[in-house]
C-alpha cells in the first residue's frame, strides 16, 4: 500500500461499472468500483464499492438479462437501498482516486472500457476527466489471443459475477495470465529476471 499522501505518477486506475443495460443514452449506472496497481499489477488500495440508487421503474424496465443477473447477484437489491446518487458516487470515486494517483496520469483499465467511457461521459464527467485519454483493455488482448494464439487462453476462466469489484480483479488476473502466456517477448526485461 502507498504510505506516502502525494499521488503517484506510473500508477494504474483499473474500473468497472455495472449498469441497468448497454445504452447509456437510456440506461444507467448502478454500481461503480476501481482500484489501484502499480505497472507489474501488484495491488495499491481498493476504492469504495458504490451501489448507486435509481428510480424503482429504470430497474424494472431492465432486459431480461440485467434483471436476472443483477437480481441474482443482490445488486438490484443493494441499489434499491442504497442512499448513494450518482453526483455522490463520483465524488467518493474521486476522493479515493486523487488520494493515490495524479490526474491524467493513468490510462483507464479494465475490459471493454470504452463501454465505461460511454457512460462516464454522460454521468460522471469528471470521473472521466481525470483519466488519461488512453485505455488499457484487457478485452483487446483477449481477441488478440483468440485470433493469433488461442492457447494463450487456457488456464484462465473468469467467473462472470458481474459484480463491479470481482470484475476488476478479473481483469488484473486476467492482464497478468496474458502478459505470462501471450506477452512474452524474447530478451524482455520479465525474461532476463526469470
Amino acid at each position: 500500500m502507498n504510505d506516502s499522501t502525494e499521488p503517484r505518477q506510473g500508477l494504474l486506475v483499473w474500473i468497472d461499472l455495472e449498469m441497468t443495460g448497454l445504452d447509456p443514452e437510456r440506461e444507467r449506472i448502478i454500481e461503480v468500483a476501481t482500484l489501484i496497481t502499480d505497472g507489474d499489477l501488484n495491488l495499491i488500495a481498493e476504492g469504495p464499492v458504490l451501489a448507486v440508487h435509481q428510480p424503482e421503474a429504470l430497474l424494472a424496465a431492465m432486459d431480461d438479462w440485467n434483471q436476472k443477473t443483477h437480481g441474482e447477484s443482490g445488486l438490484v437489491a443493494r441499489v434499491k437501498e442504497s442512499t448513494i446518487d450518482t453526483a455522490e458516487a463520483q465524488r467518493q470515486t474521486l476522493d479515493f482516486l486523487k488520494a493515490h494517483v495524479a490526474p491524467g496520469s493513468s490510462p483507464m483499465c479494465g475490459n471493454s472500457v470504452h463501454q465505461d467511457r460511454r457512460f462516464l461521459e454522460r454521468e460522471m464527467p469528471e470521473l472521466l476527466d481525470f483519466f488519461h485519454y488512453r485505455n488499457l483493455d484487457v478485452s483487446t488482448l483477449k481477441e488478440l489471443a483468440k485470433r493469433w494464439n488461442p492457447s494463450a487462453l487456457a488456464g484462465f476462466h473468469k467467473r462472470n459475477t458481474h459484480q463491479a469489484l470481482d470484475d476488476i480483479r478479473e481483469s488484473v488476473a486476467e492482464l497478468a495470465h496474458y502478459r505470462n502466456t501471450f506477452l512474452r517477448l524474447a530478451g524482455s526485461e520479465r525474461d532476463e529476471e526469470a
